[in-house]
C-alpha cells in the first residue's frame, strides 16, 4: 500500500491581516494531484485541518470539495484526525456520511477504543493497514483534576494519561493484527508535542499545556507500532531519532521566520515487512520574503526584488541608528507600482526605545498574546516575585478559550 502522510493545513489561516485561501486552493489542488499520480491509497491528515474552531465558509468549501475530488480518485481511504485548533463536534458532524467515501474521521476520544481503530482494504479487498486513529488528547479528555494539585503533578498525570491511551489504543490494534492470516502493519497517529521537537520563531506552533507543557518523549509509545504519522509541529523531523515517527510539517509556511524551509509531505510505501519512507516537497504557492538592516540595505534589497518580479509579501525589520518616524510610508512608496505587498513591519529603533508600549511602526495584531500581556506588567510595573503566577493563570485563560469547541452546541 501506498500511504501519504500530511498535517497542519490551518485552512483559513492569515497572514498579518491577509488571507490565504487561493494558496490553499493551490495546495489541496496540488496535493489532489500527487495522490493520483502517485497511486496512493491511503491519505492520513494528522490534524489542524483548520486554523480555529469556527472555520469561514471558503475554508469549509476547500476542505469538502477536496474531499469530494479525492473520494472520486484512486486514492482508497482518507483518515482525518483531529488538532489542536480543531472543533471535534464540527469535525465529527459529517463523519456517518463521508464515511460512505471512506473517509474517516476522529474528532475527540470516544467512548469505545475501536473508535479509533480502523482496519483498512488493500486492492484486493485484503485487510492491508490498521491504523490507530488518535486526535489530540485534551487535558479533560485524559486527566483527573484533583484539589491541590501543583504543575509538576499535571505534567505527569497529562504525560500519564499520554501514554495510557497509545497503550490501550495500540493494545486493541494488536489483537486485531494477531487474528489476521498475515502480517498486516500497525500505523499510528497523533497530535502532540514530542521532546526534542525543533520550532522557529513565528511559525505558529502554540504550547498544548500549562506548565511545562508535557513534552512526550519518543519511549511513550508502544513498539508495535510500525509508522508514527505526527502533526502539531510546522516543521518537518523525525522524533526520537526514529526514523520511523515523523512530524510531516505545515505544507504552507507559517510565517516568515520558516521563508528558507522547504515544505514536504511524507509517502510510504509498504512493501512486505519493510516500510520505505520518502519526502515530497510542496511547491511554494506565495514567496515569503524577510528583509532587514538599515535604510540603505532595505533599499537595495527591495530594488533587487523589485527587478526579479518575485510578488512577494514582505516583512521589514528595520535595525538602523536613525529614527525614521515615517517608515511604513517610504517603504510603501519604495513598492509603488510592483507587485510585491508589505505585511509586516518592524522598526526595531523604536522597538528598543519604548518597550513597554506599543511601538510606532507596529499594529496590535502583529504581536503575540504572551508578548502583549508581558509590555502589560511591565507598563504596569508588576514586581518580578508576582509575574509568574499572573503569568501561568494568563496562559490557562488562553488556553481555555483556544481549546473552546465554539460548534458544540
Amino acid at each position: 500500500m501506498r500511504i501519504i502522510h500530511t498535517s497542519d493545513w490551518h485552512l483559513g489561516r492569515s497572514l498579518y491581516g491577509r488571507k490565504r485561501y487561493e494558496e490553499y486552493e493551490a495546495f489541496l489542488d496540488w496535493l489532489a494531484a500527487l495522490l493520483a499520480e502517485e497511486k496512493i491509497d491511503v491519505l492520513l491528515v494528522a490534524g489542524d485541518i483548520f486554523d480555529n474552531t469556527a472555520p469561514s465558509n471558503r475554508s469549509q468549501e476547500l476542505y469538502y470539495q477536496f474531499l469530494c475530488r479525492v473520494a472520486e480518485s484512486s486514492c482508497r481511504h482518507v483518515i482525518i484526525t483531529a488538532g489542536n485548533h480543531d472543533s471535534p463536534s464540527f469535525l465529527n458532524a459529517p463523519r456517518a456520511l463521508l464515511r460512505h467515501l471512506h473517509i474517516y474521521v476522529v474528532g475527540n476520544i470516544g467512548d469505545q477504543v475501536d473508535d479509533e481503530v480502523l482496519v483498512l482494504e488493500d486492492q484486493q479487498g485484503h485487510p492491508g493497514l490498521i491504523v490507530c486513529a488518535i486526535p489530540y488528547l485534551r487535558d479533560r479528555d485524559i486527566r483527573s483534576v484533583e484539589a491541590g494539585e501543583t504543575v509538576e503533578d499535571k505534567d505527569r498525570k497529562l504525560l500519564e494519561g499520554v501514554r495510557d491511551h497509545y497503550a490501550r489504543i495500540c493494545s486493541r490494534a494488536e489483537e486485531i493484527q494477531a487474528q489476521l492470516e498475515t502480517v498486516v502493519p500497525i500505523v499510528a497517529m497523533g497530535h502532540l508535542f514530542a521532546a526534542g521537537g525543533s520550532t522557529v520563531e513565528g511559525d505558529g506552533v502554540r504550547e498544548l499545556y500549562v506548565g511545562s507543557m508535557a513534552h512526550v518523549a519518543a519511549d511513550i509509545f508502544p513498539h508495535s507500532i510500525d509508522y508514527l504519522a505526527l502533526g502539531h509541529l510546522h516543521s518537518a523531523q523525525i522524533v526520537g531519532g526514529q526514523e520511523k515517527y515523523r512530524y510531516s510539517g505545515a505544507p504552507l509556511p507559517m510565517g516568515f521566520g520558516e521563508t528558507f524551509r522547504t515544505k514536504t509531505v511524507v509517502k510510504l510505501e509498504l512493501c512486505e515487512d519493510k516500510i520505505r519512507i520518502d519526502l515530497i516537497p510542496v511547491p511554494l504557492f506565495q514567496k515569503l520574503q524577510r528583509i532587514q538592516g538599515n535604510w540603505q540595505q532595505i533599499e537595495e534589497q527591495l530594488q533587487v526584488l523589485k527587478s526579479e518580479q518575485t510578488g512577494a509579501w514582505l516583512e521589514i525589520i528595520y535595525e538602523g541608528t536613525e529614527i525614521i518616524s515615517d517608515l511604513r510610508e517610504k517603504l510603501d512608496e519604495a513598492v509603488k507600482g510592483c507587485d510585491m505587498e508589505i505585511l509586516r513591519v518592524n522598526n526595531k529603533r523604536v522597538w528598543d526605545r519604548e518597550m513597554s508600549l506599543i511601538g510606532q511602526g507596529e499594529m496590535l495584531s502583529e504581536l503575540d498574546v504572551k508578548e502583549v500581556f508581558g509590555r502589560c506588567l511591565d507598563a504596569h510595573e508588576v514586581p518580578e516575585d508576582q509575574r509568574e503566577e499572573l503569568r501561568l493563570v494568563y496562559d490557562e485563560v488562553i488556553a481555555a478559550l483556544d481549546l473552546a469547541d465554539w460548534l458544540a452546541e
